[in-house]
């Protein structure tokens, strides 16, 4: 019996032991976890900086011309290639003129007969052998020959169809040996004056009141002239060369799409835009004292963008951005975050609300330094 009580005791200590050497762990782990981890820190201040609105536009040449026949044939040739500068009164297409030709004959011929009877005619009235009725008779009948005659004479000249204005041949429309009227919906080319280009963009009715309410001037004329040079990015990507002026804005709202139409115009030196050019303009925005936050300082949880302030304890608190605009790797804001208050420089997404760091101050400047990029 004794020895079956100490086998007892025996193994009443060894799990007494196990039991003590859990604990000890667990205990040490939980020390491992309260452990605070250092992470960078900084201040937010406020800063002067410009963002930019962005509206797709469209580019049209300030004198854009479409060249029509004005009287029916075949085109006989094509005198000028897509692109070419022309001057104004410079020949672009050659209709067939044979049909005109013998009408101008025919129309010739009648002016001359009617000629030789008023010539005849003349001498008679002078005689009194005949009446005036029959002289004036026939000098209206000559008037009306000259006019048919001169009619098909214009149109013959017509058949020469030359360009309205200095400027650019766009795409040609028709060929060789093509029927063309008057009437034709479309043109046979376009003649365009690209030295100056207009950019047609709309504004939604919110940045129209902006834009209203925000620039000097008491007439949309005068707000117009006040705005800053607007800027013009291509289709490329690429910043075009040249600023860009409001001219006119329609002060009304469309209600079918609720939007206000404005246009910019731009030089065009080097001739590099032209008609159909598509692009975004860019307006500037410019924020003056603004509280902002570096990018790489905030994290997204469910469609939100928070950031981590560094309470007295050294816990960190989260807080919702009401973000106003992003201006580089800037978040402009309107609250959530105040000027003077510190906040998680970086590593925010591994934090969790009611962390305890170990602080780091970092300058506030170092944060929102532009990320190279390595592929292009």
């Amino acid at each position: 019996m004794n020895k079956i009580f100490k086998h007892i005791g025996v193994i009443a200590g060894v799990f007494l032991l196990i039991s003590c050497g859990d604990d000890k762990q667990a205990q040490q782990s939980a020390q491992a976890q309260q452990q605070a981890l250092p992470y960078p820190v900084t201040t937010v201040t406020t800063k002067n900086v410009t963002g930019y609105k962005s509206y797709p536009t469209s580019i049209e040449g300030v004198v854009n011309s479409e060249v029509r026949a004005k009287v029916q044939g075949y085109i006989q040739e094509v005198l000028v290639d897509e692109g070419e500068k022309v001057a104004k009164g410079q020949a672009l297409f050659k209709l067939e003129t044979q049909s005109l030709s013998q009408d101008a004959a025919a129309a010739k011929a009648n002016v001359n007969a009617a000629q030789v009877e008023v010539d005849k005619l003349k001498p008679l009235v002078d005689k009194d052998i005949i009446s005036d009725v029959q002289l004036e008779t026939a000098k209206a009948q000559l008037q009306q020959a000259k006019s048919n005659y001169q009619s098909i004479a214009a149109n013959i000249g017509y058949a020469t169809v030359k360009s309205p204005v200095d400027g650019y041949v766009g795409a040609i429309n028709y060929r060789q040996g093509t029927l063309i009227s008057p009437t034709d919906a479309t043109p046979l080319t376009t003649v365009s004056d690209i030295e100056e280009v207009y950019a047609f963009f709309t504004m939604n009715e919110s940045d129209y009141l902006d834009f209203i309410q925000n620039t000097e001037g008491k007439t949309l004329q005068e707000k117009a002239k006040n705005f800053p040079p607007v800027l013009l990015q291509l289709a490329n990507g690429e910043t075009y060369s040249e600023k860009g002026k409001i001219q006119t804005v329609t002060g009304q709202i469309n209600a079918n799409t609720g939007t206000a139409s404005f246009r910019a115009i731009f030089e065009n030196p080097n001739q590099l835009l032209t008609n159909g050019n598509s692009g975004t303009i860019k307006i500037p925005v410019n924020y003056e004292n603004a509280v902002v936050v570096p990018q790489p300082s905030t994290y997204e949880q469910q469609g939100q963008i928070l950031i981590y302030t560094l309470q007295n304890d050294n816990k960190v608190s989260a807080s919702v951005l009401d973000v106003k605009d992003e201006v580089g790797n800037y978040y402009v804001v309107n609250g959530g975050i105040k000027e003077g208050d510190k906040i998680v420089a970086k590593g925010a997404g591994k934090l969790r609300d009611g962390a305890e760091i170990t602080p780091q101050e970092v300058p506030f400047d170092s944060i929102a330094k532009p990320i190279e990029k390595v592929f292009k």
